[in-house]
């Protein structure tokens, strides 16, 4: 069922300036950056010094303690640091992944998948491992949505399956078999120790494993932690950062799922 997609296409996206740019705080380009950090230290003058010290060693100059207070009880102590920095930002030296796809409303991607696929898509959801925060996962696939869009269990060509909180890996892989799934969602807030590239990472051994590549479904990966351009060293075929929507999950799934070239080929089937 799975499909590679591609960033090779031209991109649906504004043109972007070039140049360098530097932070902006009181003035144009003063360089002026807030920092905040917590220390392992008690709140007090030597935690202070630790804290502006720190700033200092980070390229930040005339740094300034504009806020700290104690955390943790008497051990820790958090800072928010006010100051300068002498770097610039090469805008023409950084490379970002384009979208490669339109954004299609409810309607058009339904149209898509009815006309090219006939019938509808089978969309598992789930957080993995020991991650309970389903905020992610159910903004994007429960029908109330999110950022004033519904979710794909609003499509009328989609089959949406959200199983919830702390999945295990093995069990969603048997379900993903089971429901003939065509892609599996995965969302991921907790980040301790990088457990949620792990368990990314686990989710993809294991869907390799069942299926055979022809048949393995979409793995699409989201939470505000994952860097959308290591889809490759995670095994996924697609990662969502923060400020995704319903929308920009949908066309993906359209886009890598049920592709124009479906057309001609399901025509090409008739004729024979």
């Amino acid at each position: 069922m799975s499909i590679e997609s591609s960033n090779t296409a031209p991109p649906y996206g504004d043109t972007r300036p070039g140049g360098e740019v530097r932070p902006y705080g009181d003035t144009t380009d003063d360089g002026m950056v807030q920092l905040s950090y917590t220390l392992p230290l008690p709140h007090g003058p030597l935690a202070e010094g630790a804290a502006l010290q720190l700033a200092r060693r980070m390229g930040m100059e005339r740094p300034m303690v504009v806020h700290s207070k104690a955390v943790g009880g008497t051990d820790f102590s958090f800072f928010v640091v006010y100051g300068a920095v002498t770097h610039a930002v090469d805008l023409d030296q950084i490379v970002i992944t384009e979208r490669g796809y339109p954004l299609l409303a409810a309607k058009d991607a339904d149209a898509a998948v009815r006309d090219r696929l006939g019938r509808r898509l089978v969309v598992l959801g789930a957080c993995i491992g020991t991650d309970a925060h389903t905020v992610g996962i159910d903004a994007i696939l429960n029908i109330k949505g999110f950022a004033g869009e519904k979710g794909l269990e609003y499509y009328k060509q989609m089959r949406v399956l959200n199983l919830g909180a702390q999945v295990p890996v093995g069990d969603l892989v048997r379900r993903a078999r089971s429901e003939r799934a065509d892609a599996v969602l995965v969302s991921q807030a907790v980040t301790q120790r990088d457990a949620h590239l792990t368990n990314v990472r686990e989710l993809s051994a294991e869907l390799r494993a069942e299926f055979a590549e022809h048949e393995r479904p979409l793995l699409v990966v989201g939470g505000p932690r994952f860097d959308p351009d290591a889809a490759a060293t995670l095994g996924a075929d697609r990662v969502f950062g923060r400020g995704t929507t319903p929308g920009d999950v949908a066309s993906y799934l359209v886009h890598a799922l049920a592709p124009a070239a479906a057309v001609s080929a399901a025509v090409l089937q008739d004729v024979r």
